[in-house]
């Protein structure tokens, strides 16, 4: 369980609609983020193609370290993405343990708020794929987060008071929060996927929280759960099928209905796969490695040259809600983060 901003962050943190200064225009695009010179590039490859494929208008904008190097940024500019060179952000300095040891320059997803130019946008890490249109987010109510809840039913949780009790917001009747501890926490999403406002009052909220807030094992993802906590809204599964849910909560999912899936289990990279790592074995992740691929390797969702996007690095000035499901779980009254 991800602690509190401690009390002094509270002028910062989002307990209202999240503020915007981007009022009077709309502009939108999908965002994701790179670093470094490894195969991730493989998975931003497919994002893009896969984006294509779902024939969104919107782009996709990469926002890459200075470390990525510059025959992969000619990769992504050939695939049409706009490559925007964002600067590191670290933590505070600390003792923890983060739940995978690259997780610390995942703090420079902050930046992302800072792409002003644009009034709203759709976050998507790259080893996520887009299997159907779904630019109707963009047209969520202004002012909220929205993200689809995580599970707790892994062992990368095992530091969580969650998973010592059994508790999980996918399935909070099987094993019930203890009352005698106090309310259930607050809702929890994975942040390989949201919808979110760039603003720079927001941005630099943000920054200053940080400066103030411990790190946690979850780095970024348990920050900017404290941070939206007010603000979050829950979206459907389908939004950001992460493949444990295959075999933690079967009973919550509709592999048909996927929209996007999350390859964040060990071993389900595309690009890596091997079949050896636990449940890589499994027929549903087989074929969704295949679909992966079969979207990478097809070379009519190559960017044509005629159409290519020349934007780059130069910043410029229907609700779905109604039509989604209520979340699994109902939304549990928080204290404050102050």
């Amino acid at each position: 369980m991800a602690p509190e901003i401690p009390a002094a962050a509270g002028a910062f943190s989002a307990t209202t609609k999240v503020s915007s200064l981007t009022a009077g225009y709309s502009k939108r695009a999908y965002v994701t983020f790179l670093a470094g010179n490894g195969d991730y590039v493989k998975g931003v490859v497919g994002l893009a193609k896969g984006l294509r494929k779902t024939k969104s208008p919107y782009p996709l904008v990469v926002a890459v370290l200075p470390d990525v190097p510059e025959d992969h940024r000619e990769i992504l500019r050939a695939q049409g993405c706009i490559v925007r060179e964002i600067e590191p952000i670290y933590p505070p300095k600390n003792q923890i343990q983060f739940a995978m040891a690259y997780y610390v320059i995942n703090y420079s997803k902050l930046r992302i708020w800072n792409f002003e130019e644009y009034s709203k946008m759709v976050y998507l890490d790259a080893d996520i794929q887009v299997y159907d249109n779904i630019d109707h987010l963009f047209d969520t109510p202004n002012g909220y987060f929205y993200a689809v809840m995580d599970c707790f039913c892994e062992k990368t949780w095992s530091h969580s008071k969650q998973y010592s009790i059994g508790y999980c917001q996918q399935c909070p009747d099987k094993v019930t929060w203890p009352t005698e501890i106090g309310s259930p926490p607050p809702l929890y999403f994975n942040a390989g996927m949201f919808v979110f406002e760039p603003s720079p009052l927001t941005y630099d909220r943000l920054l200053e929280t940080l400066k103030i807030t411990p790190p946690t094992p979850f780095a970024e993802q348990d920050f900017l759960n404290m941070f939206f906590e007010k603000v979050y809204k829950p979206i459907p599964l389908a939004y950001n099928l992460v493949l444990a849910m295959l075999w933690r909560h079967p009973e919550n999912v509709e592999l048909d209905d996927a929209k996007v899936v999350h390859y964040c289990a060990a071993g389900s990279k595309p690009w890596r796969y091997t079949g050896k790592e636990a449940n890589m074995d499994r027929e549903d992740i087989k074929m969704l490695v295949r679909k992966w691929w079969d979207i990478y390797n097809d070379e009519s969702l190559d960017l044509k040259p005629e159409i290519s996007i020349q934007e780059e690095e130069t910043l410029s000035r229907s609700s779905i809600m109604g039509s989604m499901p209520e979340p699994a779980v109902s939304y549990i009254p928080a204290p404050s983060a102050a």
